[in-house]
């Protein structure tokens, strides 16, 4: 019920009229049935903005941090995620990949929109970067379609260690949904899941128009953090 609040009376009529969100390709979404939505991931605002112009519900996996920071402004952040409907996945080790496959197959397997960021992190320059197998396994076990969505702009209101968003009209799009039908029966295959992955992302970069990079951004993060501390946050 709060989602549907929060929605539709509270969060998502202020975020349409200061963002003035350019909308393109919403008719790829399917009205009822169980998709996959992946989309690259600029800002924190990107969760609030995608969410409050889809008309369906969509549940995205979120990381476990958003639920368990410290003081008022941790409790606050956990209540809002968890009563928006989003699922908590620890992002360390090969067993959290799993568990977050698990969750996500839970969703899909309802009949529900699932919403994912391939990327497993966001882009802290604003370019888009190689994608994670997950999104792959769970289109081809779920056997459901991928919607491709570029949020473009997002950084320049949100760029990282920017606590409040700058009012400035983003543009979100959709592309069309992507059939990995021909990869029935693959879904356990490193070359299949890899290669489901990489159009799954360049499907994206064809909507965002972004600089791609060809690895994995929490890495590039780690080394950056290492040389400049400060830099990010």
């Amino acid at each position: 019920m709060f989602y549907y609040v929060l929605k539709y009376v509270l969060l998502g009529p202020l975020l349409r009229l200061l963002f003035r969100p350019r909308i393109e390709g919403l008719e790829h979404i399917p009205d009822d049935g169980a998709a996959i939505v992946a989309g690259n991931h600029l800002s924190f605002s990107d969760h609030f903005l995608m969410p409050a112009i889809i008309k369906r519900r969509i549940t995205f996996l979120a990381k476990a941090e958003y639920f368990t920071g410290p003081g008022l402004k941790g409790r606050l952040t956990a209540a809002f995620f968890r009563s928006a409907g989003q699922i908590p996945v620890d992002r360390s080790g090969k067993e959290a990949g799993k568990a977050a496959i698990r969750e996500g197959l839970g969703v899909l397997g309802k009949g529900e929109l699932l919403g994912i960021y391939p990327e497993g992190t966001r882009s802290h320059d604003g370019r888009l970067y190689k994608g994670k197998v997950g999104v792959a396994a769970m289109a081809l076990q779920a056997r459901v379609p991928v919607v491709p969505c570029a949020m473009v702009g997002t950084f320049e209101i949100q760029p990282p260690g920017q606590v409040v968003p700058r009012i400035k009209r983003v543009t979100i799009r959709f592309g069309e949904p992507l059939d990995f039908s021909r990869y029935e029966g693959m879904e356990n295959e490193k070359a299949a899941l890899r290669a489901v992955t990489d159009e799954i992302m360049y499907a994206i970069l064809d909507l965002s128009g972004q600089e791609y990079v060809d690895r994995y951004a929490a890495e590039v993060k780690a080394e950056q953090a290492k040389k400049f501390p400060r830099l990010l946050r």
